[in-house]
């Protein structure tokens, strides 16, 4: 059984932004909330470009380490790198690994810390 299909469908109705970068940094995928979320710096338009032009030397520097860090071993795959106060989230870096275990990329995930406002089973659009 192909499961792109469904992992495609997972990223695509996540509300938090997904961006998934291979190991040349270039960003390969976005998610519609990445796309909204970012379109200030070019939504879309960032597929295919390099995830370390929008970042600072120091942020370029933490990534590559952590890049190293997962390359390392196959036990390594989530750190945490930041804490957004005002959005009330956490994020980190998680590995991308393929089928045999080898390191091909990378993805920032945002866990909001917010409890969820919407009712339970609330079936309206």
């Amino acid at each position: 059984m192909d499961l792109t299909a469904y992992f495609r469908s997972v990223l695509e109705q996540d509300t938090s932004a997904v961006v998934l970068c291979n190991l040349a940094h270039e960003i390969i995928y976005m998610n519609p909330s990445a796309v909204a979320r970012y379109a200030r710096y070019g939504g879309a338009a960032l597929l295919g470009k390099s995830l370390m032009d929008c970042h600072s030397p120091q942020a370029r520097d933490r990534i590559e380490q952590v890049t190293a860090w997962f390359a390392e071993s196959e036990s390594h795959n989530r750190i945490y790198t930041f804490r957004n106060e005002k959005e009330n989230k956490d994020v980190y870096m998680v590995a991308l690994r393929d089928e045999s275990g080898a390191l091909i990329g990378y993805y920032e995930k945002h866990e909001y810390r917010s409890r969820e406002a919407a009712p339970l089973y609330d079936f309206r659009e």
